[in-house]
């Protein structure tokens, strides 16, 4: 039997994961983000363990965070006769992706400041 190293999220881990989920990330995209953040890479099975989600929920995770170009994967061969095992790693610093977030939610801040302007438009 082999031993693993299983990653634990700290408490300011927690937080960083909260205030993600309070601003509109979705909660498996955040813990996933979060655990990626602290550390270099990690297979799909070390993020599942890592995170406490199941894999279908890591992988919709891993989708939307690809599609964001906020993540990169690489195949390494396994171990033994099997598929080759995906490694992920963030493909850009943490305060980069910390900025894009920040890029989109002022433009949605300020698109609904306009429908606001709109709608009081509307009463003149």
């Amino acid at each position: 039997m082999r031993t693993e190293k299983v990653m634990y999220f700290t408490e300011k881990e927690e937080e960083f994961a909260n205030l993600l989920i309070e601003i509109g990330t979705k909660r498996n995209v955040a813990i996933v983000l979060v655990f990626l953040a602290n550390i270099p890479e990690a297979t799909s099975r070390e993020i599942e363990r890592g995170t406490d989600l199941r894999q279908p929920e890591v992988s919709i995770a891993m989708s939307y965070l690809m599609e964001q170009g906020w993540i990169r994967s690489r195949e390494n061969k396994a171990e033994n006769k099997g598929r080759p095992v995906k490694i992920y790693e963030l493909a850009k610093p943490i305060t980069e992706i910390l900025d894009s977030i920040e890029k989109k939610k002022q433009k949605e801040a300020n698109n609904q400041l306009t429908l606001v302007q709109k709608l009081r438009n509307c009463l003149h």
